[in-house]
């Protein structure tokens, strides 16, 4: 028999009676039943439990054994007792009576509970992540993260792609958040920065005459942490030759639907799986107030700007914004009539709390429009309000009037806020749909000035000829997103492999051929070499894990992770170096002045 064990604490079942068997794992708990002792022993696999029955010459030992311990058991299997039994475990049917027990590993007293959830918080949790990693919660995660990675690779080598590994340490570049840099101690001054995204090295391989490329690619982004946004993440990265658009969307749209259909049922209730339409950027902004839409709430936005344009309507507030440009939203809520008049005060202190004035409305109800504005709108235009927006008797309309920009971001979430409220957002579905048609260009408020508004290499619908006559502001790309129950999940384009273009539609960007040169100099002498009309995407790893798990973060399906801080508690990262470091790296620090009682009072 093995040293410590001939079953995992997983496998043993009625089969298994009578034999003689070895086990190791942790005291997951432990019950003192008149003389008898139980013990739920747990390993990866499951619980099993074991007994130390009365008179054993063990019982007083292993009593004073602690939860967490690590031990190893032999003993003999039996059938429990039937009104013992517990049919909700694997191993429920059987037990181990002790006869020799070894104690692998003495545990101290734990800081929060692993055999149940004692509510610990994050940072707790965190800062002893091998003992949050024992939950039986976490391990179901971590297994899920496996496979589902496993499942992606296998999906992935079907369509013929070839798995690569792309350099970690590299030069920056403008990729959209801010780079983590690493000083060279060879190259005194210098830095490399750790990858925002492997772009320019698969499109590298593309040139390099590699037709189908995918990686499980480590990325690094410098930018605030969130619930779906970490320092460092995954993704499956994916790069094809001699492809559009639609062949890339067709290629990945089974990947991903064939995966969560795979794990649909991993919480214990399957969900299903639905593939929309592809949206237009434009599109989603205007019916959902976002570029990564949930798609399980039902209500949609609608713009009514030209009905508060009526010289027949005098609400003010509205007009004045309309008249330098801005645009008035509306968000149908449907069958509102019998709500108090707490849901509508509710709704619009929520608004308030967003930085607006207020969530205006009118509801529609015994024949007549009701509420602040309606006053405001004489009935003609109530009916053209009626009509713009699907309005019937009993419902109600919320208003959001800003720049088209900012009225659309409100609206999205006053969109979102409605509509859990009224509880109607759909459950037990995944609906994804692919969003098109990004802009090319935005204009940077704070630069004062035209950049790019998604992917840089990306090739610009109507090539050359939409640079050059277009205003920049109008000109599409053929970029894509993926989007999931509010998530993006996943962002591509068809890349520029013209260098006459890429360097067109950089300098429309204010940049000039130094920088082009300077950042992306080995990128643009290869496509002088011959570049094949080439485009990718890249889905978020963590992103897919954390919908299947229904998790509320991407910190639960982690092994071992940073706090929204970008803290690691557990190894005490970031952390101080040594002067000696410093001088290795021909560094100085000029770190920020602290501020004192004196200075801060």
């Amino acid at each position: 028999m093995h040293e410590y064990r001939s079953h995992t604490c997983g496998e043993l079942r009625k089969e298994h009676v009578g034999e003689k068997v070895r086990l190791s794992g942790w005291i997951n708990r432990k019950r003192d039943h008149g003389g008898v002792l139980f013990i739920d022993l747990r390993d990866t696999y499951g619980v099993t439990q074991c007994v130390v029955d009365e008179g054993s010459p063990l019982l007083d030992t292993v009593e004073g054994w602690r939860s967490e311990s690590v031990i190893t058991i032999e003993g003999d299997v039996r059938a429990r007792p039937g009104e013992t039994a517990n049919n909700k475990l694997p191993t429920g049917q059987v037990e181990v009576y002790i006869d020799k027990a070894t104690l692998q590993s003495a545990a101290d007293v734990i800081p929060f509970q692993v055999a149940e959830d004692d509510g610990a918080g994050e940072d707790v949790r965190l800062k002893y992540r091998y003992l949050d990693l024992r939950r039986e919660k976490m391990q179901k995660n971590i297994r899920l993260r496996n496979n589902v990675t496993s499942s992606l690779r296998k999906r992935m080598w079907e369509q013929e792609f070839q798995e690569f590994q792309t350099p970690i340490l590299t030069a920056s570049s403008p990729e959209g958040a801010r780079d983590y840099l690493v000083p060279s101690r060879l190259h005194p001054g210098k830095f490399y920065a750790l990858p925002q995204a492997p772009q320019q090295f698969k499109q590298l391989l593309m040139m390099s005459g590699f037709d189908r490329y995918f990686q499980i690619a480590p990325c690094f982004r410098d930018e605030d942490g969130r619930a779906d946004r970490l320092a460092e993440f995954y993704q499956l990265d994916v790069e094809m030759s001699f492809v559009t658009q639609e062949d890339v969307l067709e290629t990945m749209t089974p990947v991903v639907k064939g995966l969560f259909e795979e794990f649909a049922d991993f919480t214990g209730e399957k969900r299903e799986v639905q593939w929309l339409p592809n949206l237009r950027y434009e599109d989603a902004m205007m019916k959902y107030g976002s570029d990564k839409p949930d798609l399980r709430n039902p209500l949609e936005i609608v713009d009514v700007s030209h009905v508060f344009a009526r010289n027949d309507v005098e609400f003010k507030a509205f007009k004045g914004v309309i008249e330098k440009g801005g645009v008035v939203r509306a968000i149908r809520a449907p069958k509102v009539g019998d709500q108090p008049r707490s849901f509508f005060d509710k709704l619009n202190s929520w608004a308030q709390s967003e930085g607006a004035p207020g969530l205006g409305y009118i509801l529609f109800a015994d024949g007549e429009g009701k509420g602040p504005i309606a006053k405001f709108v004489p009935e003609a235009a109530q009916e053209a309000l009626k009509e713009a927006a699907g309005l019937e008797n009993g419902d109600a309309v919320f208003f959001v009037c800003n720049t088209e920009k900012k009225a659309a971001a409100l609206a999205g979430k006053a969109r979102d806020k409605i509509c859990d409220d009224m509880g109607i957002r759909e459950t037990g579905v995944y609906k994804f749909c692919w969003v098109v048609d990004f802009p090319m260009y935005e204009f940077d408020e704070k630069a004062q000035k035209i950049d790019f508004s998604h992917n840089p290499f990306s090739m610009p619908q109507g090539g050359m000829e939409a640079l050059t006559t277009k205003d920049p502001l109008e000109i599409y790309a053929y970029q894509y997103d993926c989007v999931c129950n509010g998530f993006e999940i996943c962002s591509g384009a068809i890349r520029n492999h013209k260098p006459e273009i890429m360097e067109k539609a950089f300098g429309l960007a204010g940049y000039d051929m130094s920088v082009l040169e300077d950042k992306f100099g080995g990128m643009l002498n290869a496509m002088r070499y011959g570049a094949p009309p080439h485009g990718g995407c890249a889905f978020g790893l963590d992103r897919l894990v954390m919908l299947l798990a229904d998790e509320p973060n991407l910190r639960e399906v982690y092994a071992f992770v940073m706090n929204g801080q970008y803290e690691d508690q557990l190894m005490n990262a970031p952390s101080d170096i040594t002067e000696e470091q410093l001088k290795d790296l021909h560094i100085k620090l000029s770190l920020p002045k602290k501020i004192g009682k004196t200075e801060a009072a």
